[in-house]
């Protein structure tokens, strides 16, 4: 029943209707209990009433779609790197306007740019297929444009790592552009996905990894929804996340020398978006001396969960932001993975899982 209500997208606005029936029937109670109106009765009658209310206009307004025409969104043009990657969060409700053909024409030569061979770090092909279909997900509103990422049918983990950097780049560049994005991995109906791929899908050579929503955002959301997104901006703190130990266990300073330089390339590596928000990646630097002074070698890129497919992708997306900070800080750097015997971890534990390393390249 969960995951027809989820499919059908009627759960997030029965989610909150549930929770307005639940107060209203502790209401009912306060009210033969007969003590303690304000507390028992009224309080809760009128959050439940309210909670009532929100949903009922939530369905006519965005289930139903009685709703105004709404403006379009401003481009992020004046922004600065660090800015606009802080300035994008996910999308779940999308206005009823199909991106302009302008906008759309942009991002497909940003898709074009970020998936071509000499970009990748892998030597596997990767696909962004663009779909306008209203496909199946969850628990976003009004999507019917999306960006489909679609990997060889054989598993490469390291294609999955090109899969979230090439993509996440996209997404960078549609956020300029003041079009919103929504990561959607287990959320997506992969039925409906291959449905509307058509020919574009070989169920026998290809794998689709996640899908991408792309529109221009609503100012209407379930009431639902807002709370899930307020939850979901919760970060972990810089020093579980980035460490100086190939173990993940020693945090590290960033904001002394020589890290301090990378500035909020940390930042950005923090808000960046993972599945269920899990934030699984994690990065140990690489330091060496030279002439008497630390010197930043690689920063090196670990999943912190066994997962096959969708660790590999938040490994890629933080790849992404943090080359996109070393760019706009003029620090010149490269990706590659490293061998183990190169890494000189002696003994090597489950997790964190190496992914792949951004080697520091030479100033000229």
């Amino acid at each position: 029943m969960k995951i027809r209500l989820q499919f059908t997208g009627w759960l997030q606005y029965l989610i909150a209707v549930n929770v307005a029936i639940v107060f209203l029937v502790v209401s009912a109670a306060g009210w033969l209990i007969g003590i303690w109106q304000p507390l028992l009765f009224w309080l809760p009658l009128a959050i439940g009433l309210l909670l009532l209310a929100t949903a009922i206009f939530d369905v006519i307004t965005l289930k139903w779609g009685l709703r105004p025409t709404e403006s379009m969104p401003e481009r992020k043009d004046d922004l600065d790197t660090f800015d606009l990657i802080r300035s994008r969060r996910s999308c779940h409700s999308f206005q009823r306007r199909d991106l302009t053909e302008a906008d759309r024409a942009e991002l497909m030569r940003a898709v074009e740019e970020y998936t071509r061979r000499d970009r990748l770090i892998g030597t596997g092909p990767i696909r962004l297929e663009y779909v306008a279909a209203p496909l199946t997900i969850w628990p976003g509103v009004g999507a019917h444009e999306f960006l489909v990422a679609i990997a060889p049918y054989s598993y490469d983990r390291l294609v999955l790592v090109d899969v979230g950097r090439s993509l996440q780049k996209v997404v960078l560049q549609a956020t300029r552009m003041g079009v919103s994005t929504c990561w959607i991995g287990p959320g997506a109906d992969q039925s409906s996905v291959v449905e509307h791929l058509g020919s574009r899908f070989d169920p026998e050579k290809d794998h689709v990894v996640c899908v991408c929503a792309v529109g221009y955002r609503s100012r209407l959301e379930p009431l639902f929804v807002r709370v899930m997104e307020w939850i979901a901006r919760r970060r972990l703190p810089l020093e579980s996340l980035f460490f100086s130990d190939p173990h993940c266990e020693v945090p590290l300073a960033v904001d002394k020398p020589p890290f301090s330089s990378f500035g909020r390339c940390f930042e950005v590596c923090q808000w960046s978006p993972s599945s269920y928000n899990a934030q699984t990646t994690r990065c140990a630097a690489v330091t060496e001396l030279v002439g008497g002074e630390q010197k930043v070698v690689r920063f090196d890129f670990y999943a912190t969960t066994a997962s096959r497919f969708y660790a590999p992708v938040a490994v890629g997306i933080w790849c992404a932001n943090w080359e996109t900070g070393c760019d706009a800080l003029a620090i010149p750097g490269h990706f590659a993975v490293v061998p183990e015997d190169a890494r000189s971890t002696g003994d090597v534990p489950e997790l964190p899982r190496y992914d792949v390393s951004w080697i520091a390249d030479p100033k000229k």
